[in-house]
């Protein structure tokens, strides 16, 4: 496995601290991270996002959504397992999960639905109208005609 040293891009940066703990946890995950439940992350919009997971044989009581920070967290629990039940094949994995998405700044979940096996989950990025870019007026430095006028009077 290679390790990726980022110290001479942060030489020259101030407050990415997050960015850098993100970068630092992304490249020291385990390669053999779980895949389970498969998921998808869509775009749907200039600033709206979907992410799908599948989650056959888990109904709504037994999932969970929670946005915490700039953390999203899907995870679900089966209910008690009816052990009189006695199957030749079982293919169908419902064995509970918990599956973090880190969200960007200014992005925030407005709505979860399950249907057909799948969860979709439908974010939006919503910048603050304080940090949207915004036209600044120069002002002149050279006297104006009636400050003139006021000074020879």
């Amino acid at each position: 496995m290679r390790n990726h040293d980022f110290s001479p891009l942060f030489r020259a940066t101030v407050g990415f601290d997050r960015v850098a703990d993100m970068l630092d946890r992304v490249t020291n995950q385990d390669v053999g991270a779980s895949t389970y439940p498969p998921y998808n992350i869509e775009k749907t919009d200039e600033d709206a996002y979907r992410i799908s997971v599948a989650v056959a044989g888990f109904s709504d009581a037994e999932l969970n959504v929670e946005q915490r920070d700039n953390q999203l967290l899907v995870s679900a629990r089966k209910a008690k397992e009816d052990e009189a039940r006695t199957y030749l094949h079982r293919g169908i994995a419902t064995r509970a999960f918990e599956k973090r998405f880190t969200l960007a700044d200014h992005v925030r979940v407005t709505g979860a639905a399950h249907e057909n096996g799948m969860l979709h989950i439908d974010l939006v990025r919503e910048v603050p109208e304080a940090l949207k870019p915004r036209r600044i007026e120069i002002a002149s430095s050279a006297p104006t005609a009636p400050a003139l006028e006021a000074e020879t009077a």
